[in-house]
């Protein structure tokens, strides 16, 4: 299966700490693939460097045949890999649609020159709509389109995020933690949207996360780090039953 991102031998150091020991890994294209490891272990350092808030000491990240390698985040976010964190930010004044709409890169209106040309972004206006609208239906928010963001639940928060990093032409989501905050039940809820986001959209996913128990039936590759190394990698259940992964990160 192709790779769309690609991490070889990445090191990052803090001072004497080493944070990031030669760390590799790959995502396949399509697939949902899942980080974990104990706090500590460098999974925050690892995203950071992947998406340009850090630049490594050594090693390369590749992302969609392109090698990023140290791109700032603004580049890294409009060559298509978008990051989600813990807390959504929605535009709390405005509409559910209208958070998406805003997302949107290709409007031709928002520019100073062409907004008076009705005709050259009243086509593209339509197109986004109708694409925001698809998106709120995968993710069964279509019925609140018109709510201001603060109707939505902390779990919908999370899906309007996801949706906003699709309108924005995300080619792969790293999300931070999606389930920290959330009930149980909605957890496996929002997770069974992102599996209809990947089923549909072909949206590629990597991400971090803690609450194993409720996410593992809808991943499909773990990698697990421990003080600063990758130290499993492989399906679901090979790496929760590998002894270096009990030891270091279930605690047994």
């Amino acid at each position: 299966m192709e790779n769309i991102l690609s991490v070889e031998d990445l090191r990052k150091t803090f001072g004497g700490l080493v944070a990031l020991d030669d760390i590799s890994l790959s995502v396949a294209k399509g697939l949902m693939t899942m980080l974990i490891g104990p706090n500590g272990s460098g999974k925050t350092t690892l995203i950071n460097c992947i998406t340009g808030f850090y630049n490594p000491d050594k090693g390369k990240v590749k992302f969609d045949g392109k090698d990023i390698t140290r791109w700032p985040p603004h580049k890294v976010y409009a060559a298509g890999l978008v990051r989600t964190f813990q807390i959504p930010q929605p535009f709390q004044k405005l509409t559910v649609l209208e958070n998406l709409l805003t997302a949107y890169r290709s409007n031709p209106g928002e520019g100073f020159l062409r907004a008076p040309l009705k005709a050259a972004w009243l086509e593209e206006e339509e197109k986004a709509t109708e694409m925001a609208f698809r998106l709120l239906g995968i993710l069964n928010l279509d019925h609140m389109w018109n709510e201001p963001a603060t109707h939505l639940s902390g779990g919908q928060m999370k899906l309007v995020e996801a949706g906003r990093a699709i309108m924005s032409g995300a080619k792969i989501i790293l999300m931070d933690e999606p389930a920290a905050g959330i009930y149980p039940k909605l957890v496996e809820e929002i997770f069974y949207y992102f599996t209809e986001m990947k089923k549909k959209l072909g949206v590629t996913f990597l991400i971090i996360e803690h609450r194993l128990e409720l996410v593992l039936a809808f991943v499909d590759y773990v990698y697990a780090m421990a003080r600063g190394k990758m130290v499993s990698e492989g399906n679901p259940e090979k790496v929760l039953n590998d002894p270096i992964v009990m030891e270091s990160y279930l605690g047994g």
